[in-house]
């Protein structure tokens, strides 16, 4: 059964307005950890489907993802968001949340992104599947020693997909929390501002 496609309920400037009100009065909200069963999580937030993925989108989830993280930032845990386009790596958006990120961030993005395209699934699932052990996940997919540091199963980095287009349109990562919480919030806000 393929899955139900997801509409986008928020408009640009309702995403601006949550970031300028994240802005002045910024709070944390807690973010939901994730499942680790991986039939749970296949259900659940593995990856999600959209009834269209545009640069807007990409510019509206970016900035609904900064608005939520920048109070973590003012606390002194600042990410970086990233959003791709799957067929050509072109990013479409991409932020830090406040100072504080190192070009380290810049490689788990890196990272990350290349698990999803590769593998088709996010990272957290990948982490969940291989229980967080990287020379197995490594040893079954033949990654050689030269390549080990081309992919990260870390949590963080979630396919996006489009109804009636075969394979990923787009991957969208953070990286700077804590693995559940990269991929956790991801989750959280596309459930929050896309519907049925």
């Amino acid at each position: 059964m393929a899955p139900k496609a997801l509409t986008r309920e928020t408009t640009t400037g309702a995403a601006l307005e949550k970031v300028q009100g994240a802005l002045q009065s910024p709070a944390t909200e807690v973010i939901p950890k994730p499942p680790s069963d991986l039939d749970e999580l296949k259900a659940d937030c593995d990856s999600f489907t959209f009834t269209s993925f545009t640069t807007e989108d990409a510019f509206v989830l970016g900035n609904l993802l900064y608005a939520r993280l920048y109070s973590y930032a003012v606390k002194g845990k600042p990410t970086v968001i990233s959003i791709a386009l799957a067929n050509t790596s072109q990013v479409v958006f991409q932020t830090v949340t406040g100072p504080g990120t190192a070009p380290d961030n810049e490689q788990w993005v890196r990272r990350k992104r290349n698990t999803v395209l590769r593998f088709g699934n996010s990272t957290w699932f990948m982490h969940n599947k291989f229980k967080g052990d990287e020379v197995a996940f490594a040893a079954k997919y033949g990654i050689a020693d030269s390549n080990k540091g081309d992919y990260a199963i870390h949590g963080g980095a979630i396919p996006i997909r489009v109804q009636g287009v075969e394979g990923i349109v787009a991957v969208v990562v953070v990286s700077g929390l804590k693995q559940d919480e990269d991929h956790g919030v991801i989750a959280d806000v596309i459930k929050s501002n896309w519907s049925c």
